[in-house]
């Protein structure tokens, strides 16, 4: 039984779409699926396998105690953690990142990440943009929205962008579609029963102030055949045919392929097939899972060292055709207890990029997967005294990029004596994110999607590939 859940939404006029998708109609337990499904044909080449795994470091990952250390600055700014070497000569990065460098070679490590808008969620790290930009037409969509709308078919058994992330990110809708309307929401399955995150107070407060249709549950009714399914689906088609010839606007149209991807993604299996892992071999499951860190303290609000098998999960929806797939690893969101936390998360991560970085490789994916690792900004450079934590710094932060075809095993920029600010080569959000559309072979700074006023707006507006990686 595969239960997928997401936002549910109404037309201006107050009707549920397609309403009927009820399990009267369809024989369906809910009718939400069709407002995450595509409808529009694809515009890329269908048998392109290219793909982005975004890594969402939720509450924003410290530089200093991962990839931009400073042993010598003073005391209260280095922190804990010594630095290590690297396989790149005169490299060195956090200890808590043993296995990624021994593995350097297979990443670019950006030093000087800016840009950041300063907002706790996802939505920079999905889109580039900050979060009032175009607010006025519903705001900028995130990168696996575009890519749904433009590589995306209703034809597909497999959505185009899957959305894995829990805690933060989900509760603010981070991976949302903005102007392109709900038609592009991304497919965002129910992970609550496979990794527990627990939600901050303030948060579980949000969730419940956005209401019962927050998300919406959709399953597949084990007791229809899929004969009477496509006799159902049939029938309704020659119902709707009347509509569909005085519809002048073409959403009649539109839903009859919301229905059709909705019927094919619950009827081939390759989805289903993808999110059960019970269906891989243990040995590779093992590989994923991370060992219990032997030190440090685990936060009521940080995941456990089963949270890398996410980065299986996304591997195995890479493999069944999904071309993006957003991960989050929760909470970096360290304001107090920095280092005992960082003990247990860090290591976490490192296991989970390096494994999935070796299997994508080992299957020969990893020229046409791009990986990017991130969070919504760096962390103050000084440890405030009260708590031993590192607070919110929009001012510079640490990504990591692998995969994609791009040149890796390199350090781009350099902060100061404190990593408190860029000295060389700022990166910004926007040059990241025209680095991934151009390895998914989209040119985001040339090629325009309508608004909703029908003006034609550039998937980035600013950025420009990263030179030293593609």
């Amino acid at each position: 039984m595969l239960t997928v859940t997401g936002r549910s939404f109404r037309n201006c006029d107050g009707v549920s779409r397609r309403t009927f998708l009820t399990a009267g109609t369809l024989g369906f337990g809910g009718w939400g699926l069709v407002d995450l499904l595509k409808a529009e044909d694809a515009s890329g080449i269908r048998s392109s396998r290219k793909a982005v795994i975004n890594v969402h470091l939720d509450g924003g990952p410290p530089q200093l105690d991962t990839i931009d250390p400073k042993p010598n600055a003073p005391a209260e700014f280095r922190g804990e953690f010594a630095p290590i070497s690297t396989a790149l000569p005169g490299v060195q990065i956090s200890e808590l990142m043993p296995q990624i460098a021994a593995a350097a070679e297979r990443f670019t490590f950006i030093r000087t990440l800016v840009g950041s808008d300063g907002r706790h969620h996802a939505f920079q790290c999905q889109s580039g943009f900050r979060e009032k930009d175009l607010a006025a037409f519903g705001g900028r969509p995130a990168m696996g929205c575009v890519v749904s709308k433009l590589q995306g078919s209703a034809a597909d058994v497999t959505p185009a962008f899957v959305d894995l992330m829990q805690g933060r990110p989900l509760v603010r809708n981070s991976a949302r579609p903005g102007f392109l309307g709900p038609s592009f929401q991304p497919f965002r399955p129910d992970l609550s029963k496979l990794f527990q995150r627990e939600l901050e107070p303030a948060m579980k407060g949000e969730l419940k102030r956005l209401g019962a249709e927050q998300t919406v549950s959709l399953k597949l009714n084990t007791s229809l055949s899929h004969k009477r399914l496509d006799d159902r689906r049939s029938l309704l088609a020659g119902l709707d045919q009347i509509k569909r010839n005085v519809d002048a606007s073409g959403m009649m149209h539109a839903m009859d392929r919301f229905q059709q991807q909705a019927v094919g993604i619950l009827t081939s299996g390759e989805f289903a097939n993808a999110m059960d892992l019970t269906r891989e071999d243990p040995a590779v499951i093992a590989r994923y899972t991370a060992s219990t860190p032997n030190r440090g303290i685990q936060s009521t609000t940080s995941e456990g060292p089963d949270s890398t098998r996410k980065f299986l999960l996304a591997r195995r929806l890479v493999e069944a055709g999904v071309r993006c797939v957003s991960v989050s690893i929760s909470d970096f969101d360290t304001h107090s207890s920095n280092f005992d936390r960082m003990k247990h998360l860090m290591p976490i991560v490192d296991h989970g990029l390096c494994t999935l970085v070796a299997d994508l490789e080992e299957r020969g994916m990893l020229d046409d997967v791009s990986i990017v690792a991130w969070g919504e900004f760096g962390r103050t450079p000084r440890i405030n005294n009260k708590n031993g934590g590192r607070d919110h710094w929009p001012r510079v932060g640490p990504c990591l990029l692998a995969g994609g075809g791009m040149r890796t095993g390199q350090v781009i920029g350099a902060t100061d004596r404190i990593a408190g600010s860029a000295v060389s080569r700022p990166v910004h959000y926007k040059d990241i994110f025209a680095t991934l559309y151009r390895n998914l072979g989209i040119d985001a700074r040339h090629l325009t999607i309508d608004d909703p006023q029908g003006r034609p707006q550039y998937l980035l507006d600013n950025g420009e590939p990263i030179s030293e990686v593609v």
